[in-house]
């Protein structure tokens, strides 16, 4: 015995609407915040700051330059701190002509995902002040295309990509 299905469909549509011809070549108009292509500092506490550095790419060494707003606690004598991190490093630090600090890193865009990694500076002649910087970065696989980076982050190179079925090892006999 047979059993009839119960089909239902749902009712709708798409309208369109008349335009003026003066409207049929008009341009798409975006948010001033979305043509910022510059590495953003966002100060989240007095002594703490975000970096946003935008889209990266997996396998691929970044120089990311930004500068800090002044920050009188840690004076003009300051140094990174001796903190290891494998993948983020500051290459230099110093005072710009607006009394900030003009910080250079260097990024290693080691895993696919939502980025964080941390460092500090440290003032030279203060004991106990320093500024956390946590840098913030979208990391793409390095097979999805080439992002569009950000004025202030310049690709520097890319490691080698090792795949094992190319290799001529035979193994272990």
């Amino acid at each position: 015995m047979a059993t009839a299905k119960k089909v239902s469909s749902k009712t709708g549509g798409v309208r369109f609407v008349e335009e003026p011809a003066s409207a049929a070549h008009s341009h798409v108009h975006f948010d001033e915040k979305l043509h910022d292509s510059v590495v953003m500092v966002i100060p989240e506490s007095k002594s703490n700051f975000l970096v946003k550095v935008g889209f990266l790419k997996t396998q691929h060494r970044y120089e990311i330059v930004f500068t800090l707003p002044e920050v009188p606690e840690l004076g003009k004598d300051v140094c990174p701190a001796p903190i290891p991190n494998p993948h983020l490093r500051i290459t230099s630090v110093t005072v710009s002509s607006d009394g900030g600090l003009r910080v250079t890193c260097e990024y290693m865009a080691h895993q696919e995902g939502v980025m964080c990694e941390e460092v500090q500076i440290l003032s030279e002649s203060k004991e106990d002040v320093c500024v956390k910087v946590k840098v913030h970065a979208r990391v793409m696989d390095r097979h999805h295309g080439t992002p569009m980076l950000l004025e202030g982050v310049r690709c520097i190179g890319a490691e080698l990509e090792y795949d094992s079925e190319q290799s001529d090892w035979q193994g272990f006999d």
